[in-house]
């Protein structure tokens, strides 16, 4: 079996294996735990245990959640290769407000133990710098939580305090971006999934050095497919080859864009429209949630509808939108249907479901 650290630095407490097990079954007998530590402490005593696998959920973003096995020396590798393209030092504080019961969370503890982080679990809220003030050397973060962050007055100043920024699980909004490409500190996009066991790529969103592009981790090797998606090598994390459904645009051997979902696609009147592209483009003109997606239409197979968080507004409203639309967009692009859902819904780990939301219509 694959030999990898079975001690780990947690709040600057470095405990040996033994010493570990102690810790987590004394805080998961305490009465006042709340659920989130429970997941961390579980996970804890999974990563030291003798199985050489984990099992683990897919977000469900796109469809019904899997459940796949992850073996612990791949999760290994994948946090050595984040280590090595971060800079990242033994000792370093890593800051964890991810839930540890989805696969961005479980690696940042396998960093830890790693890379020999000294990790620093907070509850996984909406805001993890509310009450926090400290610096850190490396945190990961999903953007609703960055976005959050950057409400308070000091949000800049927190962001800041972490050396090394993570953010993923969605997109960045341009308007988003513009907020973050202000700070101070090193702020990276990541592109991955559970397969890839989290990011395989990163995007640098501000500094001199900021990217356009996703430049791939070492021993990553990209390329895309007859439906224009990437497709991932990577042999130290799975074997063979994985076909994405991400419409991607690749430039040298190591670098790509996203450009939509394939699985997402509309085909309206025999034109292929990929939502995320009318997405980009828009999302200045509207403060709400929304998203691009299609309704059956007789005429054209499918109709682009936009859909919008909140309460429907009055028909003068919708008409001043339509007009903006109009302007921003290319003829075949512009939505056949304003509508409104009082909530979008989201999968369990935070994700827009697009397909459930558009059956509340």
């Amino acid at each position: 079996m694959f030999d990898f650290k079975k001690s780990l630095t947690i709040n600057g407490k470095f405990l040996e294996k033994d010493m570990l097990i102690n810790f987590c079954n004394s805080e998961l007998k305490k009465d006042s735990i709340l659920d989130w530590e429970v997941s961390l402490y579980n996970f804890i005593i999974e990563w030291i245990g003798d199985e050489d696998s984990i099992t683990v959920s897919t977000s469900g973003s796109t469809g019904k959640p899997k459940i796949i096995k992850l073996e612990k020396e791949k999760m290994v590798r994948s946090a050595i290769m984040t280590g090595k393209f971060l800079k990242l030092k033994e000792g370093n504080k890593a800051l964890l407000c991810l839930s540890t019961k989805f696969i961005a969370g479980k690696m940042m503890v396998v960093r830890a133990f790693t890379l020999g982080l000294d990790i620093i679990p907070v509850e996984p809220a909406g805001n993890p710098l509310q009450n926090i003030d400290s610096k850190f050397d490396f945190a990961a973060m999903v953007p609703a939580q960055v976005f959050n962050v950057l409400l308070e007055k000091d949000g800049i100043k927190k962001l800041n305090n972490i050396k090394n920024l993570i953010i993923g699980g969605g997109p960045v909004h341009q308007s988003l971006e513009q907020k973050i490409s202000v700070l101070k500190n090193k702020t990276y996009l990541t592109y991955g999934m559970t397969e890839t066991i989290t990011h395989i790529a990163m995007r640098k969103l501000n500094g001199a050095n900021k990217e356009e592009s996703f430049k791939c981790l070492p021993e990553i090797e990209i390329g895309i497919d007859n439906r224009d998606c990437l497709v991932i090598k990577a042999p130290a994390l799975f074997a063979g080859e994985l076909k994405t459904n991400d419409v991607a645009e690749i430039s040298g051997k190591d670098k790509f864009i996203i450009t939509g979902r394939y699985d997402n696609v509309i085909n309206s009147g025999g034109i292929k429209i990929f939502p995320e592209d009318i997405e980009r483009k828009i999302e200045s003109l509207i403060s709400d949630k929304f998203f691009i997606t299609s309704l059956p239409d007789t005429k054209f197979g499918e109709k682009i509808i936009l859909l919008i968080e909140g309460k429907a507004k009055n028909k003068v409203e919708i008409k001043k939108l339509f007009n903006f639309l109009k302007k921003i967009l290319k003829p075949h692009e512009v939505p056949k249907e304003i509508c409104f859902i009082d909530e979008f819904l989201y999968t369990a780990n935070g994700k827009l479901d697009r397909r459930r939301t558009k059956q509340k219509k």
